[in-house]
C-alpha cells in the first residue's frame, strides 16, 4: 500500500497546532496583556480544548514566552521588510512612519509588542521577559545597522530612536484625545525628520 505524502504525520500535525497556539497566544497578549491573556481563552480561540493544552506547554509562562518571542519576530520582520524596501538612512524614516501611522496606532493586536506590553514586563516571570528582551535586543542591532556614524554613536542613536518610537505609541494609545495622540506622533516624526 502507497503511503500518502501529503497527509501530515502526527508530528507535523502537533507542530501545526503548537504554532496555531503561539499565534494566538501573541496576537492575545497584545490585545488584552499578559494579565488579561488567559490559558482557556487562547485554546478557545485557536479552536482547542483547554485539556490539549499541557501537550504543548509546560506552564502558562512558557506558553507567554513563545507568544512574546513570536511577537517580537512579527515586529522585527515588519522593520527588515521595510529595510529591505527602502534604501540607505531614508529606512529609518519609512520605520518611524509606518511605526507610528494610524494602522499601528489602531491595531494593537498585530503591532508592536514592545510599545503593547513594555509596562507589564517587569511584573513577568523571567522567561517571558528574556524571550522580550532578546527581541529588543534585535530590533536596536536592526536599526543601529542603518545608522552612520562611529559606533558610539550609532549605539546612542539606536537606542534613543526605539526608545522614542515605542514611548511615542504607547503614550499615543494611552490617552484618549484623539488630537494629542495625533500630536505625540506628529512631534516625533517632525524631530527625526529633521536629522
Amino acid at each position: 500500500m502507497k503511503k500518502d505524502t501529503n497527509k501530515p504525520n502526527a508530528s507535523s500535525r502537533k507542530e501545526i497546532t503548537h504554532t496555531r497556539i503561539v499565534e494566538t497566544a501573541a496576537r492575545a497578549i497584545r490585545r488584552s496583556g499578559y494579565d488579561g491573556t488567559g490559558v482557556a481563552d487562547i485554546m478557545k480561540e485557536a479552536g482547542l480544548t483547554h485539556g490539549g493544552f499541557y501537550a504543548h506547554f509546560a506552564s502558562r509562562d512558557a506558553m507567554l514566552a513563545e507568544a512574546a518571542d513570536h511577537a517580537g519576530e512579527e515586529t522585527i520582520a515588519i522593520a527588515k521588510r521595510i529595510f529591505a524596501e527602502v534604501p540607505g538612512d531614508q529606512g529609518l524614516q519609512a520605520l518611524m512612519q509606518v511605526y507610528l501611522s494610524n494602522e499601528h496606532m489602531a491595531n494593537i493586536e498585530t503591532g508592536c509588542s514592545f510599545a503593547a506590553l513594555g509596562s507589564e514586563m517587569p511584573r513577568q516571570a523571567p522567561e517571558v521577559r528574556k524571550a522580550s528582551t532578546c527581541r529588543i535586543k534585535e530590533m536596536i542591532a536592526l536599526i543601529k545597522s542603518r545608522l552612520s556614524g562611529q559606533q558610539a554613536n550609532k549605539d546612542e542613536k539606536a537606542l534613543v530612536m526605539l526608545s522614542t518610537m515605542v514611548g511615542t505609541l504607547l503614550l499615543a494609545r494611552a490617552v484618549e484625545d484623539p488630537e494629542l495622540s495625533e500630536t505625540f506622533r506628529q512631534a516625533a516624526l517632525k524631530h527625526y525628520d529633521a536629522k
